[in-house]
């Protein structure tokens, strides 16, 4: 990583592993409404990570790191506390995070929104 370029945090608001990504592409295909993680119904096909989201983060001036809300507590226990999904930045490692979206930002975005959104805040 480049020392001037920023992290980026992605936190789902789902758990982690095989069985919860099942039930969750369940959730998200039947009932989309009560889904809660609008990131990964935006960022997210049935099975993987929608091409132009994957481009998007590949060409951006940023490192990325996914998490789940379960690993989320593991890593960043002082992020426990936030709404999910959201989207956490810091300029370094020495730093704390940053809301850069939070869940209520993240709730009406689509794909190409969440992009720019993405975009304008870095």
């Amino acid at each position: 990583m480049n020392a001037t370029e920023p992290e980026l945090l992605f936190v789902y608001n789902a758990n982690a592993g095989w069985l919860n990504g099942v039930l969750d592409t369940l959730h998200k295909t039947f009932s989309p409404a009560t889904y809660p993680c609008s990131l990964c119904a935006v960022t997210y096909g049935a099975r993987t990570m929608y091409p132009e989201w994957r481009a998007f983060l590949e060409r951006l001036p940023a490192q990325a790191q996914f998490l789940h809300r379960d690993e989320l507590r593991q890593q960043y226990p002082e992020l426990t506390g936030q709404a999910l999904p959201a989207i956490f930045r810091r300029q370094s490692a020495a730093e704390a995070w940053q809301p850069l979206l939070t869940a209520e930002q993240l709730r009406p975005l689509d794909l190409p929104a969440l992009m720019a959104a993405v975009e304008a805040r870095l």
